[in-house]
Formats: C-alpha cells, structure tokens, sequence
C-alpha cells in the first residue's frame, strides 16, 4: 500500500473510490458538483473542492488540460485496486460458463489458443498468454527416422497430446535399427519424465558407467542429446488487439501504435509476463508502473498457470487504466485456475 492511502481520512477514501468508480463508468473527469452529488455525503462542493486538492497534492488524481474535473493517475489506480476495490469471486454460474468455453481435452496450444480469444471475449480487452516450453512437459514416445544425409527425423509425443518433429544431425550415421533400439531404451526407461529430468538420468547413468560405458549407451546419450535440446525461447500468444481501439482520444494514437508494434515483437511483453510468473497470484501492472514505455497508460492484468507448484506460464489481460478491475482481476484469476486444472489433467 503506498504511503499516500495512509495519509487518507475515511472521507478522502471514499471520494477517490466515487471519483475512479465514475471514471471508469464513464470515461469523463469527474467535478467536485458531480462528486457531490454521486458520493452520498453531505459536505458542500466546496469542501470536496479542498479534498480534491489534497488527492492531486498526493498525485492520486490530475486535472487534464483546462478541466476543472479529476482523472485518477496511475497511482490512484494503485491505491483503489490495493484498498479501496472490493473484489468478488466469479460465481459458480460464471465460472461453469468459463469451463464450457473452454474445451480441455485438447492439446496444449489449442487450449492456450482458445484461453486467450477468451480472455479477449469476457473482458473485451487483449487476452496474452505465454506458452510453456516443450521441455516442460513429460514425454510420453519417441521415434527415430533416418532422413539422408545421415540425418534424424525425431518424433516426440507428450503426455499432453501435442506431437513435435525435430531434425537432428548425430556425429555419426545410425543404421534403422540402432536408432529403434535406441528408441525402445528411452520409451521403457525414460517415458513419463520430462526433458530435464532425462538429462539428469542420463548424466547420471554415463557417471555410473564410467569406463564401462557399452555401445548402447553412449548411442543414447549422444543422440538424446540433440532429440531433447531445449527450446530457443519462448512464445506469447494474443488476441482482441483491436478492441483496444477506439478507446483512445486522438493524442493516444502513438501510444496505440507502439503497443500494438509491442505485441509483434513479443519479447518485452514476454520478459514482462516473466516476472508475472513469480507473483503469488494475480500480479497487476498499471501504467507506467511496468517500467514499459508501451504500456502507458494501459494496464496489464496477468496470473501465473501451472502443475504441481510449477508454474508453465502467465495468461493475463492487457487493457486502458480505466477498466473495471473488480471484474477483470476475478476473470483473469479463475482462467488460470481452470487451464491448471486441465494441465493436470493432462
């Protein structure tokens, strides 16, 4: 909670909560007359006037351009989501609906692709959702190919239904039936665990060996190796991008542009949802606090998703400051719940 909401008498508090609730309703600064009337409490305009002044000395609100009206700042935002918001679960009807718009017995980028359209859907903002590795899921068969050239044709199933193909080049050529011995050794002793895991057993198993390190073995080793290479990096699905448009006057449309350049490139707004991957829960950017000059002004709502107290990504929601977040942090938070579940499930 930031130091200025200490400060806050009980009648501040409950001005600055009418003033960004009116806000966020209607997209308009809010005078003292019209707090007045909406904020239920008998003081006069000009009462409000002086509490207005000591919510901008505290940078809780602004006055854009000649407007005798206040807009909340992106600290204010903080403020009211931190302590003034009073959130509500989504109800049993609500999250019944989320679980029949989500299909789960598919593979996991169908599933993250139909979490992220729906995000956009329910909030009708953008819906980001950044996709695990492969490594991160146990393998459940793999085959080998010879291709020419000496080349592999590797053929890896996870236990989450997807299919991946890699072409790997071993140092040497591997005959049919070195490479389907190969493959047996590692379906019968490997299926079940994920890529880092095998490379353990493996580095394990070759120290056990030693000098005694047989044929099969270092066959196994040498082209597992290159069959489990881990991923170059990440990946970030979105969706909705044009709702955010025509939510921003005239002097927003640099910004506009340069967040939707943002969602081309992915690897800011990758690194950011990275650091949403460590949040106990919802973890809300607002404004400038992300420190990404692309998101002034805008707002990202994002929750980390995973299995077994690991977490595989973060989905979220990207929006103007001006969203009801008292409806997009709960949205956002049973989305997450709901993919864990069915990666568990998995």
């Amino acid at each position: 909670m930031s130091a200025a909401s200490h400060q806050l008498d009980a009648r501040a508090r409950h001005l600055l909560r009418s003033l960004i609730a009116q806000y966020i309703a209607e997209g308009q600064p809010v005078g003292s007359r019209t707090l007045a009337r909406s904020s239920g409490l008998d003081v006069s305009p000009a009462t409000i006037r002086n509490i207005m002044s000591d919510l901008e000395e505290f940078g809780l609100v602004s006055a854009p351009h000649t407007s005798a009206g206040r807009v909340p700042t992106a600290q204010g935002y903080r403020v009211f989501v931190d302590s003034l918001l009073e959130m509500r679960p989504l109800g049993e009807g609500e999250l019944a609906q989320l679980r029949r718009e989500l299909p789960t017995d598919v593979a996991t980028p169908d599933l993250l692709g139909s979490a992220t359209a729906l995000l956009s859907q329910v909030t009708h903002f953008v819906g980001v959702v950044s996709v695990p590795r492969r490594e991160e899921f146990p393998f459940r068969h793999i085959d080998f190919v010879p291709i020419d050239g000496g080349r592999v044709l590797v053929i890896l199933v996870f236990t989450d239904g997807q299919v991946q193909n890699r072409v790997i080049a071993p140092e040497r050529a591997y005959a049919p039936a070195e490479l389907e011995q190969i493959a047996n050794f590692l379906n019968s002793h490997f299926a079940g665990l994920r890529i880092d895991e095998i490379r353990v057993r493996l580095l394990r198993e070759m120290q056990d060996e030693g000098a005694r390190l047989n044929r099969l073995l270092s066959a196994v080793v040498e082209v597992a190796g290159k069959a489990f290479q881990g991923d170059a990096g990440g990946d970030m699905l979105v969706a909705g991008q044009t709702n955010l448009m025509g939510r921003q006057d005239g002097a927003d449309v640099d910004r506009l542009r340069e967040l939707f350049e943002a969602f081309q490139r992915k690897r800011d707004l990758l690194q950011l949802l990275e650091r949403c991957a460590r949040a106990d829960g919802v973890r809300l950017f607002i404004g400038e606090e992300s420190g990404f000059a692309a998101l002034d002004g805008f707002s990202l709502v994002a929750a980390p998703y995973g299995v077994d107290n690991r977490v595989l990504g973060v989905l979220g929601v990207i929006g103007p400051t001006r969203m009801a977040y008292e409806r997009v942090i709960p949205v956002v938070q049973a989305t997450a719940g709901i993919i864990s579940h069915a990666l568990r499930r998995a």
